[in-house]
């Protein structure tokens, strides 16, 4: 065989290897964003200069190269020689760097390599090998005008994966979409017909802006008194998630299924309820989160409201009283059964009363609407929790516990890791870094100032709020002027406007501490703590959100 074929064949083979290497981060962001076309395009808008413009300069340094040959060839054959050569060396070294990079980088949720990850790089492949290919069929003009004009194609087209590899990900994805929603159908169907096919399950639904992870754990620890419940784990909330608990672990022994279901868009809750098909629904709040892809608070409460009318005509829904857009929604619900929970308000089907919120943990009588009564204690801190807790003994009762079995499992129930969970030691540490919505962050900085000792907060803000998020984070740091001692702020522009509502409400400047990431706050950190110090850790942004 020639040796310009062969060496032709390794630089496809180490190019379409190299491509896939250097666009794991593309791809990374392309799965935080829930493989939302637009979103990941926007992504990509919001960080051009950091994560687009290095895959352009590796490219452009390749061609630079490859024309320096061509400038260099009548006046230094050896020279020339080198930077032809040493073009592709340099391109693919670069994306090699590219790739160390990433994951030298400290990542909160690395990539997950599940089968659609897989089938998007092998695509990425096969492209990148057929555009780099497709370079050695342009027929070079040794002579005239056209000698310039067919060199700087066919070179340009040799390493044009790797110069639009950001846009070359995203075609990769158009690509594979069909194949992925068609795999998607097949199991999403394929575990609807699992759990309709047991009519003796009781199927149960939560969503809410915040706390409905907590509620389903509340839930699922309480209702365990008496049956054997699965319910989906950690934050699996997306019709994907819940589909691939169902098809792997629902067995014969489940009485009750629990799914948590979240949303980033309209119609996402009616999606799940077609997947589950609940018969009971829990809502436990309605604000402001999500707003850069809902839009608007009114498009979070019809999201939600998808619940209610998913539940069929004899579905019973359970909403949170001492929220006003949760209020709203049960006035309007027509189910036959509809029920209030919380801690105030009148026609309350569960109530939590006589609340003593403190570091340890939590007390508090539930009161139901005939009059019975029950002392409760948990582990859990904030009176949010204690709300939480509320509607998941509610529904509960509805389906037959009483009120000593909830208490039980009330005092069982354990803090859901990073939301408010408490890590005692000669420094105390709140770790609520799951934790992204004004309502739950002013309540995190509400359970930090119940504490004794100099209390500190890390924080990097809040994201995902739309046009309201530089006035909700700047909110967020009036209230936690309120709360602390020193605030260790981490980032520019999520926690700019915490450090305005910060200086807004008189704290000093002296007390506020900045940081480029959580690790350098972490290693800041010291030189503020004492023994009997608090820290509270209060939301931890997301790896596409990250400056």
């Amino acid at each position: 065989m020639d040796w310009n074929v062969i060496s032709n064949w390794a630089y496809l083979a180490a190019a379409a290897c190299a491509l896939v290497l250097a666009s794991l981060p593309l791809v990374h962001m392309l799965q935080l964003e829930s493989y939302q076309g637009r979103m990941y395009l926007k992504w990509l808008g919001r960080h051009f200069a950091s994560d687009v413009m290095p895959y352009l300069l590796v490219g452009a340094a390749a061609l630079l190269l490859r024309c320096s040959y061509a400038m260099l060839f009548n006046t230094s054959y050896v020279l020339a020689q080198v930077c032809y050569i040493g073009a592709d060396a340099v391109y693919l070294i670069l994306q090699l760097l590219l790739f160390l990079g990433y994951k030298r980088r400290e990542q909160i949720k690395p990539l997950a390599f599940t089968g659609r990850v897989k089938r998007l790089l092998a695509a990425e492949f096969v492209l990148g090998a057929l555009v780099a290919g497709s370079s050695f069929f342009i027929v070079r003009v040794d002579t005239g005008a056209m000698q310039w004009g067919t060199f700087l194609l066919q070179n340009l087209v040799r390493y044009l994966p790797g110069l639009l590899l950001p846009l070359f990900v995203f075609l990769a994805y158009g690509v594979t979409y069909p194949l992925e929603a068609a795999i998607k159908r097949w199991y999403f169907n394929d575990a609807k017909k699992k759990l309709a096919a047991r009519a003796d399950v009781t199927k149960i639904g939560i969503t809410g802006s915040f706390g409905k992870t907590g509620t389903k754990y509340a839930l699922g620890t309480i209702l365990a008194q008496k049956h054997n419940v699965l319910f989906t784990p950690g934050s699996f909330n997306t019709p994907m998630g819940v589909t691939r608990v169902i098809r792997e672990q629902l067995s014969d022994e489940h009485e009750i299924f629990i799914a948590e279901m979240g949303a980033r868009y309209r119609g996402d809750i009616r999606e799940l309820c077609r997947l589950v098909q609940p018969k009971f629904g829990i809502i436990t709040a309605i604000g402001k989160q999500h707003l850069e892809t809902f839009g608007s608070l009114e498009g979070v409460i019809a999201t939600k409201g998808e619940l209610m009318e998913g539940l069929g005509p004899d579905g019973c829904c359970f909403f949170n009283g001492d929220d006003e857009n949760c209020r709203a929604l049960y006035n309007r619900c027509a189910l036959p059964e509809k029920y209030l929970f919380g801690t105030q308000g009148e026609g309350l089907f569960l109530a939590a009363e006589e609340i003593a919120v403190g570091p340890e943990g939590s007390t508090f009588t539930l009161r139901a609407a005939d009059g019975e009564v029950v002392q409760c204690k948990t582990k859990l801190l904030g009176r949010h929790n204690i709300v939480n807790l509320t509607g998941a003994a509610a529904c509960a009762y509805r389906l037959g516990l009483t009120l000593p079995e909830i208490a039980e499992g009330i005092a069982k129930v354990e803090p859901v890791e990073h939301r408010l969970q408490l890590i005692q030691g000669a420094v105390t540490v709140i770790d609520d870094a799951f934790n992204a919505n004004p309502v739950g962050s002013r309540e995190a900085l509400n359970v930090l100032a119940s504490f004794a000792g100099r209390r500190i907060c890390v924080t990097p803000g809040m994201v995902e709020l739309g046009a309201e998020e530089a006035e909700l984070n700047k909110a967020f740091g009036r209230h936690m002027a309120q709360c602390v001692d020193i605030a260790i702020v981490i980032g520019k522009g999520h926690a700019d406007p915490i450090c305005e509502g910060l200086r807004e409400a008189g704290f000093p400047e002296s007390c506020i501490v900045r940081a480029t990431s959580l690790a350098e706050a972490t290693e800041k950190l010291p030189a503020y703590t004492e023994p009997g110090a608090v820290v509270l850790f209060e939301n931890d942004l997301p790896d596409n959100y990250r400056e």
